[in-house]
């Protein structure tokens, strides 16, 4: 039977960071007024790659069979193709998976590819040049960004994922030039709402751009039609352009809240486990790592079964707001 939590929600999706550190600064993230540069660089920190495997390895034997690798950012983490390997070779895992910023991609896209890695989502909050480096807290390039992905394309990656954090005021006039860039191009954009996630990121309901006035704004330019779902518990509404220019997406977890499908675990790079984005605490996994999988899927399972979070819906509808959150770059968004 398939593991369900007190929602009968069943897990299916595994994400799991690799490293807490990123070398950019995002201000929905990883501000770098809140958090210092060298943050998340101590590997005695984390799981090692037999502890991650033995971790998924669990995870994929309780049902797991969607695996995405986040950060911080995931490529700084020495050697990362090597773990894609050994994950890829685990039975049970169909989908392997990928978050990054993109601007270290352009050296690691081939390998990345050869070992097994399946897809790979970008984040992209803007083309401007100087608007770009501003929203990378003054860390990135976007030049670097396009060179990733003209490099996963050239490795076969073929359909990316390109996700923009919209913020009212901050970057919303980027939407339509990014539409406009890449529609056409085989690759999936999704405008996703700017969420409270963690407590430093200065979140403000008035900085949230609905995703109904991003698809309006949109199909005014270039008519949109809906799609029907693909799965239970996608999280992205999908939309298709009339002239066959493509699809985009849209993620509304704050004014569309979809708690009642969601059937994600999230894993730090501790190893804590994570029943919901918006957590305000983690389990350790890591001390059960060394007593072996059966051991360690016999916690998994105690945790998906009391799990009942619904974080969005509570906010939604009662304005529910705990003071403590776990922070986005400890659980990979």
């Amino acid at each position: 039977m398939p593991l369900s939590d007190r929602l009968g929600r069943p897990l299916h999706d595994l994400r799991l960071s690799v490293i807490e550190a990123c070398n950019f600064r995002c201000g929905y993230c990883m501000p770098a007024d809140r958090v210092p540069d060298g943050h998340g660089f101590d590997a005695a920190g984390r799981m090692d790659f037999d502890e991650i495997e033995t971790l998924v390895r669990a995870f994929a034997r309780l049902g797991v069979r969607k695996l995405r690798l986040t950060g911080g950012e995931p490529l700084l983490r020495r050697d990362l193709p090597a773990l894609v390997a050994r994950l890829a070779r685990i039975p049970g895992i169909d989908d392997l998976a990928l978050t990054t910023n993109g601007s270290l991609l352009a050296r690691h896209a081939q390998a990345l590819r050869a070992a097994g890695l399946h897809r790979i989502t970008i984040s992209l909050d803007a083309l401007d040049p100087a608007r770009f480096h501003a929203l990378s807290g003054g860390r990135g390039r976007i030049a670097d960004v396009l060179a990733g992905i003209e490099a996963a394309e050239a490795a076969g990656f073929g359909v990316l994922r390109l996700n923009c954090v919209v913020q009212r005021g901050v970057n919303e006039d980027q939407v339509l030039p990014l539409v406009e860039r890449f529609r056409y191009s085989g690759h999936v954009l999704r405008f996703i709402e700017y969420m409270d996630v963690g407590t430093c990121n200065g979140w403000r309901m008035d900085r949230v751009v609905p995703s109904a006035e991003l698809c309006a704004r949109i199909h005014a330019r270039w008519p949109l039609r809906a799609l029907e779902p693909r799965y239970r518990g996608e999280v992205a509404a999908r939309h298709a352009f009339v002239d066959g220019g493509g699809e985009i997406g849209f993620v509304s977890s704050v004014s569309a809240p979809f708690c009642g499908d969601c059937n994600r675990a999230r894993v730090a790079a501790d190893g804590a486990f994570y029943g919901c984005l918006f957590a305000g605490a983690g389990r350790p996994l890591r001390p059960l790592l060394a007593h072996g999988e059966d051991r360690l899927m016999a916690e998994i399972r105690a945790l998906w079964m009391h799990r009942a979070d619904r974080y969005s819906e509570l906010r939604g509808s009662t304005g529910h707001s705990p003071r403590q959150r776990v922070e986005m770059f400890l659980v990979g968004g």
